[in-house]
């Protein structure tokens, strides 16, 4: 199959028809050595496939200025929006004005109370029970609370992927170590 459109196939057929000595392409002489128009060619013929195939090349190549135009602006397009969702995500982050955490959740183990209740490795806390930022001093007061709330639920709050995340997780005996089943680290401030 051509890569041309059968117009133009049908304008460059005029051109090249017949052997190769008749054959005048598009930059052929139409004249012979003495200036005279050549008489083994239809001259009218020929200037007319000539002027269409000239046509059809500009026509081609507008055409390809516009879809090249087309794509530059389609892609400005999606490059905007990709900074304009970046910036509106990073606006709503900052909008939610995340509390101060004061510890770091390094260790969960499977089926311990700490995994029951969705705590997760890496999750920041900046609530766990009465403790806050605030009144966080060391270890000791986070395993204050687990001991006086076995059994009972305790409200704890923690930073996720940038966003704030409300659990509740009640300290317990089970098969494993500790009431929680994790482990938790001070943050450096």
């Amino acid at each position: 199959m051509s890569p041309w459109p059968p117009a133009m196939m049908m304008f460059w057929s005029v051109l090249h028809a017949g052997c190769s000595q008749k054959g005048v392409g598009m930059d052929g002489p139409l004249v012979d050595s003495e200036g005279f128009p050549r008489a083994d060619i239809d001259l009218y013929q020929v200037r007319t496939a000539r002027h269409n195939i000239a046509c059809l090349q500009n026509d081609h190549k507008a055409l390809m200025k516009q879809v090249e135009e087309a794509l530059h602006q389609l892609h400005a397009r999606e490059k905007e929006k990709h900074a304009r969702d970046e910036a509106e995500a990073r606006a709503e982050a900052m909008s939610q004005n995340l509390p101060t955490a004061f510890a770091k959740v390094n260790v969960v183990t499977p089926e311990s109370p700490a995994s029951i209740a969705g705590l997760q490795v890496d999750d920041e806390i900046v609530e766990f029970g009465s403790v806050n930022a605030n009144n966080f001093k060391s270890l000791q007061n986070i395993a204050t609370v687990v001991q006086h709330s076995e059994g009972r639920p305790l409200s704890v709050t923690v930073i996720r992927n940038g966003k704030q995340v409300h659990l509740g997780l009640t300290p317990k005996r089970w098969a494993g170590k500790g009431l929680l089943g994790c482990n938790i680290t001070p943050l450096q401030r």
